[in-house]
């Protein structure tokens, strides 16, 4: 069974951080794209960080650059996403995904909430 497993999220004040998890198990990990996405209340999915599964190759959205930062240890299964000088505005639930088989396969994980207040 695949399981992508989100954990660190919280309630932080704006300019603070919070470091989020995603746990993998059932895939060969190393082989996957991973990625983060969030949510808002009343507002669809968004993309916000990229990590390639090859050379660790990193994108981010443009409303997250220089604040957060992707990576991923691929001994431990997990990856990661520092998040740092928090706005309001970051609030949401966070997903994990992975992408495997050049496309074939997708995962998501259950969501972490983070809540940033001003």
């Amino acid at each position: 069974e695949v399981q992508l497993v989100e954990s660190g999220g919280g309630l932080v004040q704006a300019g603070g951080s919070l470091r989020l998890s995603c746990a993998a198990s059932g895939i060969t990990f190393e082989t996957y794209h991973m990625g983060w996405y969030r949510q808002a209340p009343g507002k669809q999915r968004e993309w916000v960080a990229l990590i390639t599964s090859a050379d660790g190759s990193t994108s981010y959205a443009d409303s997250v650059k220089g604040r957060f930062t992707i990576s991923r240890d691929n001994a431990k299964n997990t990856m990661y996403l520092q998040m740092n000088s928090l706005k309001p505005e970051d609030t949401a639930v966070y997903f994990c995904r992975g992408v495997g088989g050049r496309g074939l396969y997708e995962y998501w994980g259950q969501g972490t909430q983070v809540t940033v207040s001003s």
